[in-house]
């Protein structure tokens, strides 16, 4: 029997051999992309590739066939992208890339016009001033509003919750997303407090009603359930259902909002740490309409539709792995009115000068296999 020593020289030798094949396939590239070129054929040929699939599998074992197929497989794809960038060239998007970080300031703007959703006291309002020192923020009922405020001009930026530690993403968001045009510029955790906050002389044993925006409603449920006989009503936001409860005077009706809504709305605290979790962050992004991608940009978000085939997620995850990329959230959307399938948001942390990453989301965005492509941003991220 040989030696470990004896079987990893012989593999060694196996593995210069292919590369040296690996590398011959990949120069014949080009010359596969100037035929398809001249005749005009699609850079995808899958007729071609099940050709090919079942000459190179014949003969084989169950396990040999699979093995064969998924190796295979992995080189049509990069064959593929190798011709397309001979064919396409330089991506408009990579272009864009290299001209917002050239176009950018040194360092992320302190004063800027914000749309925030809500009022006075959110936790956007907070996270707009975490974002900007000096904000001039102006108010929007939605998150819908924010986004055409945006995309629209009226503001230069918007600020927008996407996901809580405890409650997950904010759905809303990542659907207006998909109708609407712009990049995320910065992001950011801010430590959310939740307090039950009522009228003066009111007391937690007469409340029957309380209101909030539904995430912080999905934060707080180990208090809501210790206290059934309160009845949970769903808010557009935390401050503005603060608000509401001055005007109204209401002594058996309470909110779920910040420490900062009591002093500002002469509200009352009545219970302190509501949140079920001590670590009870919300993730905020800032939106602008044109690309801005700063020195410190340390992060990226794209957004895919890919067809719904066996393999073809795996097939995207695998090439960030290739570049030894870490994905840092894959979240799944439903596409309406489509039996089964899904937009997928990819969130990955990498620099934007970085060369194999800029490759691959070059490569994405002419692949024709992508049924639907859109870059967010590159940005930086701060907790």
């Amino acid at each position: 029997m040989k030696d470990l020593a004896e079987v990893r020289q012989e593999i060694d030798s196996i593995d210069d051999e292919l590369l040296k094949l690996f590398r011959r396939r990949l120069a014949i590239a080009a010359d596969v992309a100037a035929a398809k070129k001249a005749t005009g054929m699609a850079v995808c040929d899958p007729a071609r590739e099940r050709a090919i699939l079942t000459r190179v599998t014949e003969g084989l074992s169950a396990e040999e066939e699979n093995d064969a197929r998924i190796f295979f497989s992995t080189l049509f794809t990069i064959s593929k992208a190798r011709q397309r960038t001979i064919l396409n060239g330089e991506s408009t998007l990579t272009d864009s890339i290299r001209s917002a970080m050239k176009d950018a300031p040194e360092t992320f703007p302190t004063k800027a016009v914000v749309a925030v959703p809500g009022v006075e006291g959110s936790y956007a309002q907070q996270a707009a001033c975490e974002f900007f020192p000096i904000p001039t923020i102006l108010y929007f009922k939605s998150f819908e509003s924010v986004f055409e405020a945006v995309e629209k001009g009226l503001c230069p930026y918007g600020v927008l919750p996407i996901e809580n530690s405890a409650a997950g993403s904010v759905s809303s968001v990542y659907d207006l997303m998909v109708r609407h045009r712009f990049r995320i510029v910065r992001a950011l955790r801010l430590k959310v407090d939740h307090v039950l906050l009522a009228n003066p002389g009111a007391k937690l044993e007469d409340i029957r009603e309380v209101a909030s925006h539904p995430h912080a409603i999905a934060q707080c449920q180990d208090f809501l359930s210790a206290h059934r006989e309160i009845n949970v009503i769903p808010g557009t936001n935390t401050a503005v259902a603060a608000k509401e409860l001055t005007a109204s005077g209401a002594k058996d009706r309470a909110v779920i909002a910040s420490r900062a809504c009591a002093e500002l709305y002469g509200l009352k605290i009545l219970a302190e740490d509501i949140a079920d979790a001590a670590y009870n962050y919300t993730r905020f992004i800032c939106i602008s309409k044109s690309m801005e991608i700063y020195p410190d940009a340390n992060k990226f978000s794209i957004m895919l539709r890919l067809p719904h085939r066996p393999g073809s997620l795996n097939s995207i995850i695998s090439k960030f792995s290739a570049i030894n990329v870490n994905l840092t959230k894959l979240e799944s959307r439903p596409i309406p009115g489509m039996d089964f399938e899904f937009r997928f948001t990819f969130e990955f942390e990498a620099p934007p000068t970085s060369e194999p990453v800029l490759a691959l989301l070059a490569e994405l965005s002419q692949d024709p296999e992508i049924e639907h492509f859109t870059f967010l941003g590159a940005y930086a991220e701060h907790s």
